[in-house]
């Protein structure tokens, strides 16, 4: 016998093994019936040679065992209880069709997630399986590997869209947000500690991992499935298809929801659109920058109107209209704002506020800052960074450039190398490391409110014979997560801090406080309190007719506290004792005292720069 004569007969024989093992029917056409379905010839030829090799090795290991017992394993297994192997085929391939629903039909933001969500029909899984069921065998599995991946970094970018969508009320950004993702283990690591850190990237690793791996085992699962039974593969998508169709055409709904979708499609589109305005950016942003209406005005001609008047800065973190405004919130904080207003007037100050609409929301408080400051709308991290990195001047590098005031930064919240801040026009930084506070952290606040409030009023505005003072002052108490918070004790108590661990210990814990978002909005609203309080009551204890202050929120809280609200107001006020000083905004229609009126008017936060600034050069 040839050696080509014998490997055919080889070949024959494990096709004959494998027709008796799996009792089929074998055409002399090339067709075949696997399963109770009719794959083509094509497929049964590839498939029938591959399994017969498995068949026939099977049974020899099964031969070389004592006795008749079949082998342990997988294919003994299925041969001892055919029923239960039968069942969970059955089943896998039923968890693996429904997997890909939930990701293909998952919407990408945790308020739209119900049951309606789910009752559609997405053309994404009809055209997929149309694909696949007209690509050539090995063609097809190389196609469902790739497929799967496609749509597990699909389902994996729709998480990262949840996530910034719960903080930052919008969706993931593909060209600027990898940053942020730093910003976040920070913020871990500081808020929960080094344990809660390490416990949440590697539960998010794992979570990624999994997400892949599934997505392609799922589509490999169904390829197969479908192979084996491709007339009912045919008909069921032919049939998908046309119900597809009609219902889109018709505009068929559930419950308010579209039954036909096309959810992905118009994802991708609208992702692959904001990468090009994304990469389109910088060259928008650059010729923003280039418009400065100051950038010619001689230095003694900038704030004329405020020679010789300390004129502090002051950003609230978080916070934002839904403070004032929400009826669960609005009593508490109206009382807080009535004790304010009491506690200036008893002290000879008057007061005027305003709305200003926030480039960012739930986070991203440098962005906000750097928008006010610099009279441009720096909505992203690469703006941020341009920005920084530009001669481009801002309203406390205009104060310094006058070379009348000493301009000073009081940022608790910086705890390491800021290089950022020579270009604000800071002569001198005090970072949470440089106020004198030996007490503990509040969660992720380096250093209470009053206690840096405190520590200014030393290390700078009660110094004798001193130049006046522009100050950039950040308060951080109100940082989520807001819990635990400081609250206000008598000024003269301060010390060094250390009177806080006691205050701390008594406070709430964060891991508790968040399993339920009416705590969370209950602390929220404290924390808020506690901010406007130190800062009212150190105007009161430490300012006089020299004094100037203005404080404004950052940005609106994260939406489990706003509820879904698209607002990005925050509170601006303005405080003097002086009358002038207020006389000069007049014209802006501000509501008097410290809390806005609802109509009061509202202004992009890049334009207050340029308002400002024509208000006191006259």
């Amino acid at each position: 016998m040839t050696a080509r004569h014998s490997k055919t007969a080889r070949k024959d024989h494990r096709v004959s093994l494998f027709t008796r093992s799996r009792q089929l029917p074998i055409t002399t056409g090339g067709e075949a019936e696997a399963d109770g379905g009719g794959a083509t010839g094509e497929d049964v030829t590839e498939e029938v040679v591959e399994e017969a090799g498995a068949a026939e090795t099977t049974q020899a290991a099964e031969t070389s065992e004592a006795g008749d017992s079949p082998r342990p394993g997988w294919f003994g297994w299925r041969r001892r209880y055919p029923r239960t192997a039968r069942g969970v085929s059955v089943g896998t391939s039923v968890l693996a069709g429904l997997l890909l629903l939930v990701v293909l039909l998952s919407p990408a933001r945790l308020d739209r997630m119900n049951l309606q969500a789910f009752l559609r029909l997405p053309v994404e899984a009809i055209v997929l399986a149309a694909v696949l069921l007209v690509l050539p065998p090995k063609v097809r599995r190389i196609a469902a590997v790739f497929f799967g991946a496609f749509i597990g970094l699909l389902t994996l970018l729709k998480l990262m869209d949840m996530g910034f969508r719960q903080t930052m009320a919008r969706p993931f950004d593909l060209v600027f947000d990898w940053i942020m993702l730093g910003n976040a283990t920070d913020w871990l690591r500081e808020s929960f500690g080094r344990t809660g850190e390490v416990l949440a990237i590697a539960g998010v690793i794992i979570l990624f991992i999994a997400v892949l791996v599934l997505c392609t085992l799922a589509v490999v699962r169904l390829t197969n499935v479908m192979s084996r039974h491709r007339p009912r593969a045919v008909l069921t998508t032919l049939v998908l298809g046309t119900v597809w169709v009609t219902c889109f055409n018709l505009g068929v709904q559930f419950g308010g929801v579209a039954i036909a979708t096309k959810g992905y499609t118009g994802f991708l589109a609208n992702r692959i659109q904001n990468v090009r305005n994304g990469l389109g950016d910088a060259e928008v942003f650059e010729k923003q920058s280039a418009v400065d209406a100051f950038a010619a005005t001689p230095p003694d001609q900038l704030l004329t109107g405020l020679h010789g008047k300390d004129v502090l800065f002051t950003f609230i973190e978080s916070y934002g209209r839904v403070a004032i405004d929400d009826p669960a919130m609005a009593p508490e904080m109206d009382a807080t704002l009535k004790k304010g207003d009491a506690t200036l007037k008893a002290a000879g100050f008057a007061s005027r506020s305003g709305w200003l609409q926030s480039p960012v929301t739930g986070a991203g408080s440098w962005m906000a800052h750097s928008t006010f400051l610099s009279g441009l709308w720096v909505k992203n991290q690469q703006r941020y960074l341009n920005l920084t990195s530009s001669d481009r001047a801002t309203l406390t590098s205009y104060f310094q450039k006058t070379g009348d005031w000493r301009t000073v930064g009081i940022v608790p919240g910086v705890r390491k190398s800021w290089p950022e801040g020579k270009y604000f026009g800071l002569d001198h930084i005090y970072d949470s490391t440089h106020l004198g506070y030996k007490g503990p952290y509040f969660s992720w606040t380096p250093v209470p409110d009053q206690f840096s409030l405190e520590a200014f009023q030393k290390l700078e505005h009660g110094k004798e014979n001193r130049d006046p003072i522009m100050a950039e002052i950040i308060l951080a108490s109100s940082h989520n997560p807001w819990s635990p918070i400081a609250h206000t004790i008598d000024w003269n108590d301060l010390g060094d801090g250390s009177v806080f661990e006691q205050i701390k210990k008594e406070g709430t814990n964060p891991t508790e406080v968040w399993k339920s978002q009416e705590r969370v909005r209950t602390e929220y609203r404290k924390a808020i309190q506690y901010s406007v309080d130190s800062l009212t009551q150190w105007m009161q204890r430490y300012g006089d007719e020299n004094t100037v202050l203005v404080f404004l929120g950052d940005h609106q809280p994260v939406p489990t506290v706003t509820e879904g609200s698209t607002s990005r107001d925050v509170p601006i006020t303005i405080v003097a004792k002086d009358p002038k000083v207020l006389d000069r905004v007049d014209d802006w229609n501000w509501t008097d005292g410290l809390k806005p009126a609802d109509n009061a008017p509202e202004w992009g936060m890049d334009k207050f720069r340029d308002r400002f600034m024509t208000a006191f050069a006259k």
